[in-house]
């Protein structure tokens, strides 16, 4: 939990602001590493967005005295240490909710994974989803807060803004120029001064996986890390839709149209993994799209070098019935969850919200 205190009266606020409401003086964080429990409520009483009962309202408090409540279900005793622990992993799928500071919670997921290494000269690649021309509140394309919050926690990792590549293309018959301007993407580019690249005017290369060519941007290989930026829907057909398709951004688009009559999603995903490097996914679940284009607010974000477990983590949080076989066939108990546990956050997103 982020905390902010003015230097000056010594007040702390939770919201991530830059100046004191009453003394207008600078806020510097003031976030605790160490834990303990001092409060803890047992709920048996279920309600439409907290379905799982028991579960445990506990109060912690850090060693800066800043105080908040936590929903677990696991039981603590008072005064007891609580802390959450790293479970690194390629397969590893963590989940954290976020409040305000949306890049204090990008560090915190990608820390339970087992974090990433950037410098200076590190080249970054990041692929928001990008798919119409729709404004943010619409949940289709991934946050302008969101790609932000993603650029301040790299440059605040050690990398240069000047090395930050924020790429995409678009695959339908609309120009990307037009999702890139009323999503407010290209605001965020100019803001943190990056540079929007239009994958389709890339270089392509062919790389072959067996029997098939997959045509793949220079700038796949050109890149030491790519962090795959999707925003998370809920889907009739695939039940969750955004972390897996979003890689396939970097195959050109006429390699795209050529395969997707081929090979079913699940198919090409996994033949498409086979010649794209490996990427970082850091999925946006703040507020997402449901089935029927209406949105929800979960307020979660999720990270993973495994985007198929991420959807499938989605799915169950989010309690979606029907799913594919693609998705079905990745047990749930066979993913490694880290940071929050799904039972703390499931709820009936599609019939109560």
């Amino acid at each position: 939990m982020s905390f902010y205190q003015c230097q000056k009266c010594k007040n702390v606020w939770q919201y991530s602001i830059k100046k004191c409401p009453l003394c207008f003086s600078v806020l510097e964080k003031n976030n605790g590493k160490e834990f303990k429990v001092i409060g803890v409520s047992k709920v048996s009483i279920p309600t439409l967005v907290h379905p799982k009962t028991p579960y445990f309202v506990l109060v912690l408090e850090d060693e800066n005295r800043n105080r908040w409540t936590h929903k677990s279900l696991k039981e603590y005793k008072m005064g007891e240490k609580f802390d959450v622990k790293p479970i690194p992993g390629e397969k590893t799928v963590a989940v954290w909710r976020v409040k305000y500071d949306i890049p204090e919670t990008i560090k915190t997921v990608v820390e339970l994974i087992g974090g990433i290494n950037v410098d200076q000269s590190s080249k970054i690649l990041i692929l928001p989803s990008l798919n119409l021309p729709k404004h943010p509140y619409f949940a289709e394309n991934t946050s302008p807060q969101f790609l932000d919050g993603v650029i301040k926690f790299l440059i605040q990792s050690g990398a240069n803004h000047k090395n930050i590549k924020i790429g995409a293309q678009s695959f339908n018959d609309l120009p990307i120029e037009l999702s890139v301007q009323k999503s407010q993407l290209l605001k965020v580019c100019v803001k943190n001064k990056t540079e929007p690249l239009d994958l389709s005017k890339t270089n392509f290369v062919e790389k072959k996986q067996g029997n098939t060519t997959f045509e793949v941007s220079e700038e796949a290989f050109n890149n030491s890390l790519i962090i795959n930026l999707p925003i998370l829907k809920l889907d009739k057909k695939f039940g969750v839709k955004g972390a897996s398709e979003n890689t396939l951004k970097l195959l050109s688009k006429k390699s795209y149209t050529s395969l997707k009559y081929l090979y079913d999603y699940p198919k090409l995903i996994a033949e498409a993994e086979k010649v794209l490097p490996k990427s970082l996914t850091i999925a946006e679940g703040i507020s997402i799209q449901k089935e029927t284009g209406y949105t929800a607010l979960l307020g979660l974000i999720l990270a993973s070098f495994n985007s198929l477990n991420i959807e499938r983590v989605f799915a169950e949080i989010t309690m979606k019935k029907d799913l594919p076989d693609y998705l079905k066939n990745i047990k749930i108990q066979d993913v490694p969850i880290a940071g929050r546990r799904i039972g703390e956050l499931q709820y009936d997103v599609e019939k109560f919200y």
